[in-house]
């Protein structure tokens, strides 16, 4: 008998493990609050200047507030989004992404931090874009994790933004940011 209350004591531990484990395993749901938005459009929505203010939220470590200045130029075939960051603790960031359109209507894309290349894909009125991004640890080394972004064009115009980050499985984290036109 102990022998059976230990394995449902333990199956009953590793329930929070598996849930978990199956968010960071799916991708972001749209946003019940945002579903009455319009098409997102890569090539129009993410050209000329913006700001985004948002906060990446982490389950390991503290959240981080941060302002999002955005200039973005489309070529016909390629989106060029320069990213210049600056977090409410002080640090600054430039991150650029080049997101080509593929023959299929999906992008492939690269930025400086980002392992490989980013897919990003149309899925309703939400664009998806998922990609792997090295976190430099003290001391040297990487912690590789997975972005799982989605992007919803909501009616006002603005663009709301929300990420799951995973970590071998697990969501350690997300970001959620609002992005609207200078």
């Amino acid at each position: 008998m102990p022998a059976e209350m230990l394995r449902w004591a333990s199956a009953l531990l590793m329930a929070p493990v598996a849930v978990a484990a199956s968010a960071c395993a799916t991708r972001p749901v749209t946003p019940s609050s945002i579903s009455e938005s319009r098409s997102f459009v890569v090539e129009r929505d993410l050209v000329g200047k913006s700001v985004g203010r948002g906060v990446f939220k982490s389950l390991v470590g503290p959240d981080r507030a941060f302002t999002a200045y955005l200039d973005g130029s489309w070529d016909g075939q390629t989106l060029t989004l320069v990213e210049d960051f600056e977090f409410d603790d002080g640090e600054k960031d430039r991150k650029t992404w080049r997101l080509t359109r593929q023959a299929d209507g999906t992008f492939v894309g690269t930025r400086e931090d980002v392992v490989g290349e980013a897919r990003g894909y149309h899925d309703g009125d939400a664009f998806r874009l998922e990609y792997l991004v090295d976190f430099p640890k003290d001391g040297g080394g990487a912690t590789r994790v997975g972005f799982r972004d989605v992007l919803i064009l909501r009616e006002d115009g603005a663009i709301f933004n929300k990420a799951t980050v995973g970590w071998r499985g697990l969501r350690v984290g997300g970001v959620e940011l609002v992005i609207e036109r200078r």
